[in-house]
């Protein structure tokens, strides 16, 4: 089952405690706090989408030995006008004075 995010309605229309809710899909939305009878209203939540786009699988796509092993090249810069390379083949160093 879902968890849901609501937030009680304060008197000015301001959001006021948030607290979550495990219902069924098919539950109607609460209008009011289970235990204070506040009137509340659900808050919309990003879903968490983890696997193929997370951010973990991101970084070790991006990772200097994977790179490698797919025979790119990474360059880092390390000044002005000066990389460095972390992955791949290619020169140690690249600078704008390299012509």
């Amino acid at each position: 089952m879902p968890i849901y995010v609501y937030e009680v309605v304060l008197a000015d229309g301001e959001a006021g405690q948030v607290f979550e809710v495990m219902q069924k899909m098919s539950d109607a939305p609460l209008t009011k706090h289970p235990t204070t009878g506040q009137p509340v209203r659900r808050v919309i939540q990003p879903p968490h989408i983890a696997g193929q786009y997370s951010e973990s699988d991101t970084k070790q796509k991006l990772s200097d030995k994977n790179l490698e092993a797919h025979g790119l090249t990474k360059y880092v810069k390390a000044g002005d006008g000066y990389y460095e390379k972390r992955a791949g083949k290619g020169p140690d160093v690249i600078s704008a004075g390299d012509e």
